[in-house]
């Protein structure tokens, strides 16, 4: 066995998925064999969520039938109500999220039941419930009345309904509904991975994905959306951008938004939110944003040679909207809620307990003497 250490798992390859692909050699990302451009153009995210955790596209009769059951587990319980309403108003929305996930396993008749049936139950209630927890903090902490979910709205328009009390042009809708089928899965990531590993200790779903909203929360990983707007917010104005970048890496600072632990030659992702992004900033006649995105691109691109990664669009893109920068990590939850799902009940179907080696490097065997001798 060799004693090589690889650093973050680089390159080691754990065990096989049917989920996703990422093919960075030709940057390309695939859900079941789907590419992830082609399910941004012609299917909204319901369709996509359905096929991340069944498999295949649905049919109309699947579709109608999914959207009937996400809609009528959307409502939370009083007793989770209560507890958001009682949640500090300067917690950290990622907290929230993961908190309200941990209730909803104690509240779960279905908890201790990890059979793939279950799981799917569990998933869907999962996926329904956690938009209506994050949008009931979204109101609370500015002093609001939460806003009880609608069975007639779409998974996206009862987002912003719940967060604003409207939903938004059909343009914002679908570009948010984009977002959430860019963030719904991306192989062996970190969190994931997190998801995996606690699973395959047969640990339950709830527990699985509460531990990777843990995960998520880290900048190196889903906080990165959140870096890059409050980036443009300190640059300000397209005339300073050139300015900005070149200093912050003449600094040696790290630009948040740009760079992937995969991909080499640019995230597949971009190119699609960067389009949903512009089109966003023509409708809301907020350009300054699309202009600051192509200098920072470009400088990044000729001094470093270093791609933009998909949260780079995704952050300004929820800032136009409306959105708080601080619930952009939690809306990529609310989508990979459903890759978390698939993978946990992949690793359930095929399982063995993740339980890499270490190398020591500590003090070698020695006596321990009495106290009195120390």
């Amino acid at each position: 066995m060799s004693d090589e250490i690889k650093k973050g798992l680089l390159g080691i390859v754990v065990d096989e998925t049917e989920v996703s692909k990422v093919m960075p050699e030709i940057n390309s990302l695939t859900y079941r064999g789907y590419a992830a451009q082609d399910l941004c153009e012609y299917c909204r995210f319901e369709e996509v969520a359905y096929l991340i955790l069944n498999k295949d596209l649905p049919n109309t009769i699947q579709l109608r039938k999914f959207e009937k059951e996400e809609k009528n587990h959307r409502e939370l319980s009083k007793n989770l109500y209560e507890i958001i309403k009682h949640m500090p108003k300067k917690s950290h929305p990622m907290d929230v999220a993961r908190t309200a996930v941990s209730v909803m396993g104690l509240e779960d008749k279905e908890t201790q039941d990890s059979s793939h049936e279950a799981n799917m139950r569990k998933a869907l209630r999962i996926f329904a419930k956690t938009p209506t927890a994050l949008a009931a903090f979204y109101r609370i902490r500015k002093g609001k009345k939460i806003i009880k979910p609608k069975k007639n709205l779409t998974f996206a328009e009862n987002f912003f309904y719940m967060c604003f009390g409207k939903v938004p042009q059909k343009e914002i809708v679908k570009a948010f509904d984009v977002s959430l089928i860019l963030y719904a899965e991306h192989s062996f990531n970190v969190s994931t991975f997190t998801a995996r590993t606690i699973t395959s200790s047969l640990s339950d779903i709830h527990g699985a994905i509460t531990g990777a909203i843990a995960s998520l929360k880290g900048p190196l990983h889903g906080g990165a959306n959140e870096a890059v707007m409050h980036m443009m917010k300190e640059i300000k104005k397209p005339e300073k951008a050139k300015i900005w970048i070149e200093n912050a890496l003449a600094k040696k600072k790290v630009v948040m938004g740009f760079g992937h632990r995969v991909y080499r030659t640019g995230d597949s992702r971009v190119p699609t939110m960067k389009h949903y992004m512009f089109k966003v900033a023509k409708l809301l006649k907020k350009e300054k944003y699309t202009q600051m995105y192509e200098i920072l691109e470009k400088v990044m691109l000729e001094k470093k040679n270093i791609h933009p990664n998909v949260d780079f669009p995704c952050g300004p893109t929820y800032y136009m909207m409306g959105i708080d920068i601080d619930f952009y990590t939690p809306i990529f939850v609310m989508s990979r809620i459903t890759g978390w799902s698939a993978h946990i009940m992949e690793q359930h179907a095929s399982n063995k307990l993740i339980r890499p080696l270490s190398k020591y490097k500590g003090q070698e065997v020695r006596e321990v003497m009495l106290l009195n001798q120390r």
